[in-house]
């Protein structure tokens, strides 16, 4: 995974709903980034299935050795 593909379609992502929150769109307008925004929401999912899958593959456990755990964030360091 690119992570600058990522941010790039993160960016667009958020100028597509910025855009069909004003309102000012034509239907044919509107659906048109309606299916791209779909389209790079999907794809945003998938990058960060993906990137959850390589983080859970490189936990390691108390022996040092490496074991599949699932990937949590605890709210204290969100911030």
């Amino acid at each position: 995974m690119e992570f600058k593909d990522f941010e790039k379609s993160l960016k667009r992502l958020e100028e597509i709903v910025a855009k069909l929150e004003e309102g000012e769109l034509t239907l044919e307008e509107s659906l048109k980034l309606f299916e791209e925004g779909t389209r790079l929401s999907k794809s945003c999912g998938n990058q960060l299935n993906q990137a959850q899958r390589k983080v859970e593959m490189l936990i390691k456990d108390e022996n040092e050795e490496l074991m599949e755990a699932p990937f949590s964030v605890d709210e204290e360091d969100v911030d």
